[in-house]
């Protein structure tokens, strides 16, 4: 990847961007001039939600740290949560790190470009804070062809965490940025809604045995049967253990979370519905997060997010659910588990996070 110069324009970005106000995020869309202008911005040190398959990202350029110190302020977002850097093509990941294993070589083979995060040995090429200070860097090549083009546009690999504010559901509509970060960066490029819905998959190749960290498209089954072995973190369904380092995003913190009180109820339709309801005569505002046809035992306002049989529609309608329920102005959820099995990892996982780790389990 060349890495182009600054031009006087894009200093002067750079000089006036601090202080924007609420309206003042432009709304570009994928034609080929707002791709240009968004590299432009990215290349002046601004910042730029995108558009990818997954989540809409929060771009920065990944090799200045201070306008990745940017992307933790506009986000408000604790300095010890890591980055994912995003390239456009293989040869532009290798300045990036030390070393590339065959696994990376193969996972590579296999599901890129595409929702799959692996972290590998960092280079001195990208600055410490994009990795939380460790020595490793999370990376990544998205499908999206406007992520790619605005990748290529800028000329430099982009660091972009999902364009929320942090802890809030992740966004999968340029709208979903706006209403989070209007006025607080610089652009935003519309590339429609977010056809997977959840973060990456990440895995960590930096021991002898690879490790699944956080859950996603590229389901455990997937990794297995590329690489023969995988190993799943303990922080995939679990808090963090206190001290511990968040190797990834997605680790350490509460995230996705809307504004209401959300707990996880794991048990049949039926079960589900006759603990909300009985819950509804005890608990004011309570609302019900459930799976479609499933409703209609309900005796409380409720909200669905996809077929229990259909983990991929659940992870695209995940987090927009979510963002409905703080629209309603919804008080006290219960969300119907999902199915840890495939991509219905993901949804637990994230549920999980979302609930503060609070679950009943009625079987």
């Amino acid at each position: 990847m060349r890495l182009k110069m600054q031009t006087g324009n894009e200093k002067q970005q750079k000089e006036r961007r601090i202080g924007m106000k609420q309206g003042e995020t432009l709304r570009l869309c994928s034609r080929s001039e707002d791709v240009t202008r968004a590299g432009e911005i990215l290349r002046g040190g601004g910042l730029v939600g995108i558009p990818t398959e997954t989540v809409y990202g929060l771009a920065a350029n990944a090799l200045d740290a201070q306008a990745v110190g940017r992307i933790f302020a506009a986000k408000g977002r604790p300095q010890d949560n890591p980055l994912i850097v995003h390239v456009a093509r293989w040869e532009d990941m290798l300045p990036l790190v030390t070393a590339v294993p065959e696994a990376a070589k193969a996972l590579a083979r296999d599901y890129w470009p595409g929702p799959l995060t692996m972290i590998l040995p960092r280079s001195g090429r990208v600055p410490a804070v994009v990795s939380a200070g460790l020595d490793t860097v999370a990376i990544r090549m998205p499908s999206h062809p406007a992520a790619r083009a605005v990748i290529l546009a800028a000329g430099v690999p982009l660091a972009a965490p999902s364009a929320n504010r942090s802890g809030s559901p992740s966004p999968t509509t340029a709208q979903h940025v706006l209403d989070d970060l209007d006025g607080r960066i610089e652009a935003v490029l519309d590339g429609g809604v977010c056809s997977v819905g959840l973060e990456s998959t990440v895995v960590d190749l930096t021991h002898d045995v690879a490790r699944l960290l956080r859950p996603g498209a590229v389901t455990v089954d997937m990794l297995r049967r590329t690489l023969g072995a995988i190993e799943v973190d303990d922080a995939v369904t679990h808090r963090l253990r206190d001290g511990a380092v968040a190797a990834s995003p997605g680790m350490k913190y509460k995230h996705y979370a809307p504004k209401a009180q959300v707990t996880l109820v794991c048990g049949t339709p039926e079960a589900f519905a006759a603990f909300v309801n009985e819950r509804a005569g005890r608990e004011p505002e309570v609302t019900a997060m459930c799976f479609d046809g499933e409703e209609t035992a309900l005796q409380v306002p409720f909200v669905t997010y996809g077929r229990r049989d259909n983990a991929a529609d659940q992870a695209q309608r995940l987090f927009d659910t979510l963002r409905a329920l703080d629209e309603r102005g919804a008080k006290r959820v219960y969300a119907a588990c999902p199915s840890e099995d495939g991509v219905g990892l993901a949804v637990y996982n994230r549920l999980l996070r979302a609930a503060g780790f609070e679950v009943i389990h009625l079987d």
